[in-house]
């Protein structure tokens, strides 16, 4: 199957969601949470992803995580991921428990494909205070996109990992999470890349957009909007609707997606200092706002 079919597979099967110029949308990916140890590429970033998601909660923005939420390639579980950054799900526990959590999966954890692995492992967690078992995520339910459709303008925004443009991360991954186990995750710590991520491998980065924007184009131009690069993309109306709202381990900052007011907006969290030498976290917009109207051709 070609990656065309794959994403036009993915667009026709996709979670439908209404919205209209008053909905508020945060969309994040690529966050790779994984195990607090040199190789979790995540945990430099962790306190300004929560700083983030405090501020979105607060805010009434609905999460949206358009897959690699949690590394499950370097990792065989996501118990030893959730004991590692067990305030980041406590605080998305709280989205779910107001409707207002969805899950994309992408290639590093295309195991929440399996419904019955995500009800094993991602519905209860143990409290070590009470020594009982607790309600996390459950009933949650993993897609592999979701079509946000506007009320009024019936415009839609297709949204999805993009690893359906990846023949290697999406037919291959088990290979591809072989590898990075048990070869790349102990190189990692030494500095070495992982050559099966786009994200490190500009030749398949390339490959991807390429891909992606082909099929945007041979279907009405098509807003859609991925991660799986790592690279944000932020068209200006007029030119073809590819979006990417980039990733959660970039050096020193994560980068996102707003959707609000009927607008959409590229943003990304830093960590910056004060005059007085304190550390405080901020938001920046790198692009937009831009209205969504002014992308339909």
């Amino acid at each position: 199957m070609s990656a065309q079919k794959r994403l036009t597979r993915a667009y026709k099967n996709a979670k439908k969601l209404a919205f209209d110029d008053t909905s508020k949308f945060i969309l994040f990916s690529d966050c790779h949470r994984g195990d607090s140890s040199f190789a979790d590429d995540f945990a430099n970033n962790r306190n300004m992803y929560y700083h983030a998601l405090k501020h979105y909660y607060k805010e009434g923005y609905t999460y949206c995580e358009l897959g690699d939420g949690d590394e499950l390639w370097e990792n065989n579980t996501f118990e030893v991921i959730f004991n590692s950054h067990k305030n980041v799900y406590l605080l998305l526990k709280q989205f779910y428990d107001n409707n207002r959590l969805h899950f994309i999966y992408g290639n590093h954890d295309m195991v929440y494909k399996n419904q019955d692995y995500v009800r094993k492992n991602l519905s209860e967690y143990l409290n070590p205070k009470t020594e009982k078992k607790e309600s996390l995520f459950e009933g949650i339910v993993f897609n592999e996109a979701i079509v946000l459709q506007h009320k009024i303008t019936k415009q839609q925004i297709f949204l999805t990992h993009g690893h359906q443009a990846d023949f290697m991360n999406y037919h291959g991954w088990r290979l591809n999470r072989f590898l990075v186990r048990t070869l790349w995750k102990p190189l990692q710590i030494v500095g070495i890349a992982d050559p099966t991520s786009p994200a490190k491998n500009y030749r398949e980065l390339i490959k991807v957009e390429r891909r992606t924007k082909k099929w945007i184009k041979s279907n009405n131009n098509q807003l859609t909007i991925i991660g799986h690069t790592h690279r944000p993309r932020f068209p200006r109306p007029g030119e073809p609707p590819f979006f990417n709202d980039g990733s959660c381990v970039h050096p020193r900052s994560i980068t996102g997606l707003e959707i609000n007011n009927g607008t959409i907006t590229l943003i990304k969290w830093s960590m910056e200092t004060t005059k007085e030498g304190f550390l405080q976290v901020v938001r920046t917009i790198l692009e937009g706002p831009e209205k969504l109207v002014d992308y339909i051709i």
